[in-house]
């Protein structure tokens, strides 16, 4: 007899429970589906993508950017854009087993080159400016960005490369990137695992784009936050 009482009492217990506290709840369930399919942010556990994302970021993804895909699930609802050239892509790459932030180098059509860490796209070579060691200007086809060369080839005051032998990442033949593939490396071109390890990655796998970093925290300096990388715009 108690025992069906206190199921009697439990269904109305419960229903008042979820009408008391349907507002939170809602809110709850809107929060998730937009960070499942509009935006979210990740934290950066290493410096692959180093000096323009760093270790300790959270970076903010637009993950409508390509695709709008049904909240919960990988299920694509509608195609919103391409991925371009110098575009920071979020990829749930199966061949690395892992999630991971490279910058899209080349996509669809292109002809990509890597000599000696100096880029050819469509036979238009990277124009790359010293800056302090160990960063780089690198220009190409109307992108800029720093990138960071540290344990292998390097290029001096007047532009001229040094080849090393011990990195043979450095370097690779021209490869045409397919339909539905693009070619992404990391910025920091001697400490990423990138299209040289893992080949190209399927546009299906790609989850979103970084455009900026929500804040960072310095894991050298005791975790503090890093006051000039709060709301810094990506590029």
């Amino acid at each position: 007899m108690d025992t069906l009482l206190n199921k009697d009492t439990a269904l109305p217990n419960a229903k008042n429970l979820i009408k008391e506290n349907l507002p939170f709840i809602l809110f709850i369930v809107l929060m998730f589906s937009f960070r499942s399919s509009m935006a979210d942010w990740y934290h950066v556990p290493s410096g692959s993508m180093e000096p323009t994302i760093q270790v300790g970021d959270r970076i903010v993804v637009d993950k409508t950017a390509y695709t709008l895909e049904l909240p919960f699930s990988d299920i694509v609802i509608a195609k919103t854009g391409d991925v371009e050239r110098g575009d920071i892509v979020i990829i749930n790459s199966s061949a690395a087993q892992n999630r991971l932030v490279k910058r899209a180098v080349a996509v669809a059509g292109d002809t990509v080159e890597l000599r000696h860490n100096r880029l050819f796209v469509n036979g238009e070579s990277a124009t790359i400016t010293p800056l302090t060691a160990p960063f780089y200007q690198e220009a190409l086809l109307g992108d800029s960005r720093t990138i960071a060369l540290t344990n292998s080839d390097y290029i001096d005051s007047s532009g001229v490369t040094h080849p090393s032998i011990e990195n043979t990442a450095s370097s690779f033949h021209p490869v045409t990137i397919p339909k539905g593939y693009i070619l992404a490396m990391g910025d920091n071109r001697d400490n990423s695992m990138d299209s040289r390890y893992y080949g190209l990655f399927p546009i299906s796998e790609i989850q979103g784009r970084a455009t900026s970093v929500a804040f960072s925290l310095d894991k050298r300096n005791y975790y503090l936050p890093r006051q000039d990388r709060v709301l810094l715009t990506l590029n």
